[in-house]
């Protein structure tokens, strides 16, 4: 038995404390008959000390906006969240621990935000829920540099997030923890339960990283060697670290399934049940001899957080007062922030932005998206956000714009190229509440995000994702460059919504619904090339927000319908002219948002598609989504291969996308 793996005389396995939470770990996990006891049982001093120690949080309010946040980034550990909201005093009963991972259960097999009370985060894909802790602690540090003033301090809490190896393996791990150690975000607080156990074995054969140095490179404060079954040890490490200045990483060595008698330190406890032998025999290693889901009300006693949650909150709701006395606006405004309430101003905010984007004529989506974004800034203080080092290329600049690191009540991150960090902390940032974080790249880099993305639609998350240089028509960089299937594979993601607008005044529709929309996140993907403004009236333009409407009727009975989005709805319009002299009448609609439209009722989607003629559909991408709206009797125009290098119109015509290739495909299927 190595140092790390004996006990010490206030470490004992039968502290009655951490017992529970084992206890707890192995008989859910048994009953379910699937989970990961081994992690919960390795990390439960360390979660002992922080939630009985330091965690100021308040169970009858697990929406406190002053409350530290915890996060479980290892959250296939989720039965140890679940046995501290249980034993602290969130409204999560025992009827749920004994549904661990059963169907409708408020214990998921991962911690899932909005499902269980006092979960914060969905956690499971490893190494995301520590960019979601990045997130958080940013939007601490930008709100309070916002709203505290001299002698008022509102905003002042800390976030704490557990991570096992997995999630330092990540690449993730890496683009999160580089940009908060340059942002020096002092009140960030990483426990590393450090057992060196994976589920392929021992991590050393494949992960021998100098974490620690990694970190301290990265200017962090780096705490070493801390024995995790030490709660004496554990807290003085926490104490000191939140006095440094810098995000901490206090590495934690542990046993993984401590206390199992045969599979303690290995990975045969990481991902299954103990078996009713080893359970056994484990429990009664720390002294539980209690029947499985009981815990002895002396126990309760000891977690019990209600009085102290209670204290903490009832203090800062007196400290909210005075705060409201000294600046009632300001007050105000915090308020309707953390609530994610639209500012009373959005709907002539909106209004301008249609104004502008008008004025705008004809111009890149991408331009069009800078014009929209500065209409909307002033009256949305609560924006946050930036661009993966491609500002002046996605143009989500704004005048006003201002870093946070040159200030830091500012309202832009200048992120590096870190998409799928950069994603995942906005993610962060949306559920610390109190900001509508938005970020860009080009399209075809957002399958470097897309698992954080994913995330976002998952969780319900107000996010707002711009891709620039939306096709092939990005022109000379090349097939690496181009998005091809992008577009469709984002529309594949269920709750987001993919905007993709043919001109200046859609784009400002896009933005509006992705600022309005509170149950879920947007992509706005936008054009390198000019694209022409087009003409509409009043209603044409208010249907914008529909995702999908008639922006051309011809002035007899169409013999088809044309539909188009995004930078190939000037293309439709442009076939729809050569099919009309012609003498072929066509319909020209245009669908910015799949999604918003299908959401539509059937009859007012009737209004726009007619089945009673065929369809041709035109996007410069991949065809396969298009292919249930044209069915049999139509077609599609577009593209199932990758680009070329070349200029935009050479491109453009290589592949096809011209108005006589359009307007042909709809002579042939109208003579089938």
């Amino acid at each position: 038995m190595n140092q790390i793996q004996k006990i010490t005389a206030d470490a004992s396995l039968s502290w009655p404390v951490t017992a529970a939470l084992r206890a707890l770990a192995i008989d859910a996990v048994e009953a379910a008959k699937s989970g990961h006891p081994g992690a919960p049982m390795g990390m439960a001093e360390m979660a002992a000390v922080l939630w009985r120690q330091h965690l100021r949080h308040d169970p009858a309010d697990p929406k406190w906006p002053d409350r530290d946040r915890f996060v479980l980034s290892n959250g296939h550990a989720s039965m140890l969240v679940y046995a501290l909201l249980h034993l602290t005093g969130y409204d999560l009963p025992m009827s749920e621990i004994k549904r661990f991972r059963q169907l409708h259960s408020k214990t998921a097999g991962h911690p899932e935000v909005g499902v269980t009370v006092g979960v914060e985060t969905t956690t499971g894909p490893l190494g995301q829920g520590f960019a979601n802790a990045v997130g958080m602690a940013i939007a601490e540090k930008t709100l309070a540099a916002q709203f505290n003033r001299p002698g008022h301090t509102i905003v002042d809490h800390r976030t704490f997030v557990f991570l096992g190896d997995g999630c330092l393996m990540e690449g993730i791990s890496h683009e999160a923890a580089s940009l908060a150690g340059r942002l020096k975000l002092g009140k960030l607080v990483a426990l590393y339960d450090d057992n060196g156990i994976s589920i392929d074995g021992k991590v050393e054969e494949w992960f021998a990283d100098d974490t620690p140095a990694r970190f301290e490179a990265y200017g962090w404060n780096v705490v070493r060697n801390v024995d995790g079954h030490h709660p004496g040890a554990i807290d003085a490490a926490i104490s000191a670290s939140l006095q440094t200045g810098k995000p901490s990483l206090i590495c934690c060595k542990t046993v993984i399934g401590r206390g199992a008698p045969t599979k303690q330190g290995t990975e045969n406890s990481h991902g299954a049940p103990l078996g009713p032998e080893e359970a056994a025999q484990a429990k009664a290693a720390f002294g539980w001899s209690h029947p499985p889901f009981e815990v002895p009300a002396d126990v309760y006693a000891m977690w019990d957080q209600r009085a102290r949650g209670a204290g903490l909150h009832a203090d800062w709701t007196a400290r909210f007062e005075a705060y409201r006395q000294a600046f009632p606006e300001l007050a105000a405004e915090f308020e309707r922030r953390v609530a994610g309430d639209l500012p009373k101003s959005f709907t002539e905010a909106a209004a301008r932005a249609v104004t502008e984007a008008k004025a705008a004529g004809n111009v890149a989506s991408r331009k069009a998206g800078q014009v929209v974004l500065s209409a909307f800034a002033p009256d949305f203080p609560e924006l946050l956000g930036g661009s993966a080092d491609l500002t002046h290329s996605n143009l989500t600049n704004f005048k006003g714009t201002l870093p946070i690191t040159r200030d830091e009540a500012g309202n832009t991150i200048l992120f590096g190229v870190r998409e799928f960090g950069m994603s995942a902390i906005a993610n962060g940032i949306a559920l610390h509440g109190g900001f509508i974080p938005f970020v860009a790249t080009f399209l075809v880099f957002s399958d470097y995000a897309r698992n954080a993305i994913r995330m976002s639609a998952l969780m319900g998350q107000r996010v707002v994702y711009v891709f620039t240089h939306d096709s092939i028509a990005l022109g000379e960089d090349g097939p690496t460059h181009q998005p091809v299937e992008h577009v469709e594979s984002l529309r594949l993601i269920p709750n987001l919504d993919v905007w993709r607008p043919a001109d200046a005044v859609e784009t400002a529709y896009a933005w509006r619904a992705a600022l309005a929309r509170r149950d879920g996140p947007t992509a706005i993907i936008l054009s390198r090339q000019t694209l022409p403004a087009q003409p509409r009236d009043a209603a044409t333009e208010t249907a914008i927000a529909n995702g999908g409407y008639v922006l051309s009727e011809p002035a007899t009975a169409p013999a088809a319908v044309l539909v188009a989005t995004g930078s190939e709805v000037a293309l439709a319009v442009a076939a729809r002219d050569l099919l009309a002299a012609a003498n072929v009448p066509v319909r020209v609609v245009s669908i910015p948002c799949r999604e918003a439209f299908e959401r539509l009722a059937p009859a007012d989607q009737a209004k726009v598609i007619d089945r009673a003629v065929p369809h041709v559909a035109v996007e410069a991408g991949a065809t396969r989504g298009w292919r249930a709206l044209v069915g049999f009797a139509g077609e599609v125009v577009g593209l199932d291969r990758f680009g070329e290098s070349g200029p935009e119109k050479d491109l453009l015509a290589h592949f096809g996308f011209t108005p006589q290739r359009v307007a042909d495909t709809v002579k042939t299927v109208l003579s089938r």
